[in-house]
């Protein structure tokens, strides 16, 4: 009995003797999950203190621009002004027609503000932005641009948005003998034909008025740059075209995807009968429209004007008008 009795305490002496070597033992769950959280505790102070450090070290350092390298002569035409006086007396006002195009809009600027600014091209980008809901009309926004450029602007550029030069011979300088088309039938990537004077055309404002401006019958895409071509003949206006150019229909991006954004080439049946004509009378002389707001924007460094513009439709002249 006694033995049994002996027997029956030594689990815990033995226990208690386990305990003095290993003393966390003696701690019930809860403090040992106490412990646990106090070690954790402590570990994430520590990982919190190491990353502010590294924080503040980079808020220190200049940030990295993703940009051109300096050294580059992209980076130093995009640097410098669009409006230096030595570069010339002339300037001219980029034209560019537009409406929901904002993806080619954000490629277009910024590149061309570089490419004139290398060629010392003094320039202001006009951005004429159809916010009605009549149907696209190209040749009354250009018309609306020509009225809305600044005066110490002498010469315009009627710009497609989705048109980007590549070959630096390309000259968009004074156009003083006459319309200069740079985006002539050889060098355009879509369109040949001989009497073509769309994409890219030069004037001075004189002859731009000669020809009292582009017809504002054409709604939709299409045809407007065929009646300007009969307007400058009737004007008697020599028009003149790149010479020496090598690089053929390379001579230019065209960025426009026509599988993701429609062109609207809708002709209606009155529309049919009369987009072959010559408007006599219309252009300049009887645009209507008004302009809801301007806006000075910078897109990469580039600057332009946006001019929101809501333009009038007589229904019972162009019925078309509408969608």
């Amino acid at each position: 009995m006694k033995m049994m009795m002996h027997s029956s305490r030594r689990k815990p002496i033995l226990g208690f003797k386990e305990d003095s070597r290993f003393p966390w033992r003696r701690c019930s769950s809860l403090y040992k999950l106490f412990a646990a959280c106090v070690f954790l505790l402590l570990c994430s102070l520590l990982w919190l203190q190491i990353s502010c450090s590294g924080d503040m070290e980079d808020r220190q350092s200049p940030p990295q621009q993703p940009c051109a390298p300096a050294s580059s002569p992209e980076h130093g035409a995009a640097l410098a002004a669009a409006d230096d006086p030595s570069w010339g007396p002339h300037k001219m006002a980029l034209i560019v027609p537009f409406r929901e195009r904002f993806d080619e809009l954000l490629v277009f600027v910024p590149f061309i503000h570089a490419f004139l600014n290398r060629k010392r091209i003094r320039h202001a980008i006009y951005v004429v932005n159809q916010v009605d809901h009549y149907r696209f009309n190209r040749a009354s926004l250009v018309n609306v641009g020509f009225l809305e450029s600044s005066n110490d602007t002498d010469y315009v550029a009627m710009h497609d948005v989705d048109l980007l030069p590549l070959n630096e011979q390309l000259d968009y300088g004074w156009p003083g003998e006459g319309p200069f088309h740079v985006a002539s039938p050889e060098l355009h990537p879509l369109y040949h034909y001989k009497t073509y004077v769309g994409g890219i055309l030069l004037l001075t404002k004189k002859h731009f008025s000669m020809c009292n401006g582009m017809s504002n019958r054409f709604w939709g895409w299409g045809r407007e740059d065929d009646e300007f071509y009969r307007r400058l003949r009737k004007a008697q206006l020599q028009l003149f075209r790149p010479s020496g150019i090598s690089t053929g229909y390379k001579t230019f991006r065209h960025i426009h995807d026509s599988a993701w954004r429609k062109r609207d080439t809708k002709r209606l049946a009155a529309q049919k009968q009369e987009q072959f004509k010559v408007d006599p009378d219309g252009g300049l002389s009887n645009l209507r429209y008004e302009v809801e707001s301007r806006q000075h924007l910078l897109i990469s460094g580039a600057p332009c004007d946006v001019i929101n513009t809501r333009l009038h439709c007589d229904l019972e002249l162009t019925p078309w008008c509408q969608m």
